[in-house]
């Protein structure tokens, strides 16, 4: 038991991430071998694949730090409309992009500020959604482990392949459109922008992917052509956001600051795996 015990506390990022994955895709092999109707994804997966490793690896001093990211409020206004309104921004440009391109205007009229309001409050408090069944994971516990022995753009990149790779059954069996996995590798480097530049608050993070998932290009209601038309305009209008951030802010891709990264618990001179 000692032993497995001291394994993990040196594979935390290993384990963390088999976890998160196989507690996500716990169903496919049910699922495949027939004995249910359609394949259950649990966008839960990372969130207890933290609780589960910080439980059995760094016990009360690793809750305590990490639930410090997660309240992590005093930011400054700014960057809460950073997060709230950005992926609004770029569903709007990408829209109107398309429209440019000749598809038709898109029916707001379905839209409303209850609705929407109803949707993103929903989605805050809901962990089999995505927002809180991820961020606590992938942004508050992998992220600093993987910044603890890496620059941010390198640690996004790798963070972007993983929490890309295990989307892959939404596309397989749940609808999502193809182009959501590379959009969904470029939009974790801002996600880690965002993260670094609030000091390691999972709360923006949160926010940020609350506001991606409640007002998306299908609440534009483009169709057939045109609706992948969008996809593809918002894939690449998020592209672009990601190379300003890395042209324009230099300085946050070149070291993570010291509450973003999970410092002081590694033996020296040991990388976190």
């Amino acid at each position: 038991m000692r032993r497995r015990k001291g394994w993990l506390k040196h594979h935390r990022l290993l384990a963390f991430f088999v976890l998160a994955y196989t507690i996500s895709w716990a169903s496919w092999p049910v699922y495949a071998a027939g004995l249910m109707p359609r394949m259950r994804f649990l966008s839960v997966g990372p969130l207890a694949a933290a609780v589960i490793v910080i439980a059995l690896a760094e016990g009360r001093p690793g809750f305590r730090a990490w639930g410090r990211r997660l309240v992590r409020w005093r930011v400054g206004w700014v960057w809460y409309a950073v997060a709230i309104l950005l992926p609004v921004v770029f569903v709007l440009v990408a829209g109107f992009i398309t429209m440019a391109l000749g598809a038709p205007a898109p029916g707001f009229a379905q839209l409303t500020w209850t609705g929407l309001l109803t949707v993103f409050a929903v989605r805050l408090v809901n962990p089999l959604d995505g927002a809180l069944g991820e961020e606590p994971g992938f942004r508050g516990y992998a992220l600093p482990l993987l910044q603890a022995s890496r620059p941010p753009l390198l640690s996004a990149a790798i963070l972007g392949v993983l929490v890309t790779l295990w989307h892959l059954p939404l596309v397989l069996f749940m609808g999502l459109s193809p182009i959501g996995l590379p959009t969904t590798f470029a939009i974790t480097f801002l996600y880690v922008w965002l993260f670094n530049r609030t000091g390691g608050s999972v709360l923006l993070t949160l926010l940020f992917h609350n506001s991606q998932g409640t007002f998306t290009m299908g609440s534009l209601g483009f169709t057939a052509a045109d609706g992948g038309r969008a996809e593809l305009i918002y894939f690449l209008v998020v592209v672009l956001a990601v190379l300003a951030t890395v042209v324009l802010d230099r300085q946050a891709w070149r070291t993570a600051p010291r509450s973003a990264t999970a410092v002081g618990r590694f033996p020296l001179g040991m990388r976190p795996m």
